[in-house]
């Protein structure tokens, strides 16, 4: 008899934990329900007084207007760039900046480029990337090393070479080009490579940003856990420190690989050369072509060589824009 009321009072609890299972269901989409009329009532309250969404800033005809203008100013150049590459010598000059010529002569101005003055404009372009490779290259790895070092080691004269990085940073770098070439004069290295890429191997403001990057991005937790495991400085810092502080060698790289690309004061005091110019001394120098006694017109040239000049950097930005933002962002916030 026992044994029957047991079994009877187990069914029974198993139907009432069917029904509270149904009921609290029933009670989650009714909740769902609820949140979401109050979210489509919030946000028409939010349309009506100037926001698009509560979690956005209120919405200004007067930003984006400006932010407009500052889209077109900046797009300006790279469209103007694009026309004019198209057209033919004749027709830049006789036809309006911002309309197409006669005829579409762009595939015709890039080999022209290539093959002007024996093909000088490749060799210019070789010494670009190897500025920028062993330049660029060099002071990214430096800047990440002495970042990381600086913000995860103690040590001496920590605070003095701060004090120096700032320093370096207000320094223009325009201001330091006489003294460099004469550096450089006396070390007999101007009008060779290494007077371009010695001086861009030094990025104080990689230095100070990985600085930053490293304190915020790298736990001291996780380097003292890889250093109980028996794990090298070395080894914990290629291993372990480098995947994390990506987003800061991409914006470091970025950086650097943009300042050296687009130098153009120091190349034109230290090399004399033109074999061992860059893109930006050499395009000037076809700019001036045409202002000489008796020399040839050749802006349908400089125009498209500008535009296969910048295509490189533009396509940098694009495909590394997500590591670019996450790294400017780095250190913004104290957690």
């Amino acid at each position: 008899m026992s044994a029957a009321t047991t079994g009877a009072s187990a069914r029974l609890t198993d139907a009432e934990l069917r029904a509270q299972e149904r009921a609290a269901k029933k009670a989650e989409r009714e909740r769902q329900k609820r949140i979401a009329r109050d979210e489509t009532a919030e946000r028409r309250r939010s349309a009506k007084a100037g926001f698009a969404n509560v979690n956005n800033p209120r919405r200004s005809t007067l930003m984006t207007v400006v932010c407009a203008i500052f889209a077109v100013y900046c797009l300006f150049p790279f469209v103007y760039l694009v026309i004019n590459a198209t057209k033919t010598q004749a027709d830049f000059t006789s036809t309006f900046g911002l309309g197409f010529g006669k005829s579409f002569a762009l595939w015709d101005n890039i080999v022209t480029v290539f093959t002007y003055q024996e093909g000088i404009f490749a060799r210019w372009l070789i010494n670009t990337i190897l500025y920028v490779v062993v330049g660029a290259g060099g002071a990214t790895l430096l800047a990440i090393m002495g970042g990381y070092a600086l913000a995860k080691f103690r040590f001496p004269g920590r605070k003095a070479v701060f004090a120096i990085i700032i320093g370096a940073i207000s320094v223009p770098g325009i201001a330091l080009a006489v003294p460099q070439f004469l550096l450089f004069a006396k070390l007999n290295l101007t009008n060779t490579p290494w007077a371009m890429i010695i001086p861009s191997l030094v990025s104080t403001f990689g230095l100070y940003l990985m600085w930053i990057f490293s304190d915020q991005a790298v736990p001291d937790e996780l380097l003292e856990a890889a250093r109980v495991d028996g794990a090298g400085e070395f080894r914990t810092f290629f291993q372990i420190s480098l995947p994390l502080l990506a987003p800061g060698i991409v914006t470091t790289a970025l950086f650097t690989i943009v300042a050296t690309w687009n130098n153009y004061f120091l190349p034109l005091i230290m090399l004399k050369d033109s074999n061992w110019y860059p893109l930006t001394i050499g395009l000037n120098q076809w700019k001036d072509q045409a202002s000489t006694a008796g020399g040839q017109a050749i802006q349908n040239l400089v125009i498209t060589g500008s535009l296969i000049t910048i295509i490189p950097l533009v396509i940098a930005f694009l495909c590394l824009q997500k590591y670019w933002q996450s790294g400017l962002a780095a250190g913004a916030v104290k957690e």
